[in-house]
């Protein structure tokens, strides 16, 4: 049982970093086609970290974490998430500044095969460009940096909070959220 666990979680890894999805700029077109293992460890900054552990998700998103990471299952986190950090798309400083979150696993052809729940009390929103992908945070969400984006098959399943009409005014909510939208 537990080999077929082990097989399980590789075959979703491989599958989820064939490709992360893609957007109207195809910013994850072919990012990080490497094999992590599914393991409590943060992998290098060029490539995906792949998370199934409350604390390797918190430092996959601290500002020391990865452009894009990835959860391979429900995710339950006891204290508060801080995303910070500037990250470029694929970590590469030519590209523009871009960080993603995946709570979904899919095939080879980019079809979602499964979404994912994080559920936090609160995750707060530092790093700029910061786009919520697949699945649904469940908890509340407060955005401080410019360009977030809740990608049209996210939700937050609570509420959704600016630091400011400015920072409000960049965030592209294509996705759904279950509570309040408002400046606090």
């Amino acid at each position: 049982m537990k080999l077929f666990k082990v097989l399980v979680v590789a075959g979703v890894s491989v599958a989820l970093l064939s490709g992360c999805g893609s957007d109207k700029n195809n910013a994850d077109k072919g990012a990080a086609a490497t094999t992590a293992p599914a393991t409590e460890q943060t992998d290098a900054k060029t490539s995906a970290s792949i998370v199934n552990q409350a604390d390797s998700f918190i430092s996959a998103v601290s500002d020391k974490g990865t452009w894009i990471v990835a959860v391979l299952n429900d995710l339950t986190v006891d204290k508060d998430v801080v995303v910070a950090g500037e990250f470029h798309d694929k970590n590469d400083t030519a590209k523009p500044i871009y960080r993603k979150l995946a709570l979904y696993a899919q095939d080879a052809d980019h079809k979602v095969t499964a979404t994912y729940t994080l559920t936090a009390p609160k995750v707060t929103v530092q790093s700029e460009n910061f786009r919520v992908q697949g699945g649904t945070i469940k908890g509340d969400v407060y955005v401080e940096a410019n360009g977030f984006n809740l990608y049209k098959d996210a939700t937050i399943d609570g509420n959704l909070y600016f630091s400011s009409e400015d920072v409000k005014a960049t965030a592209v909510l294509e996705g759904k959220v279950t509570g309040a939208t408002e400046v606090k």
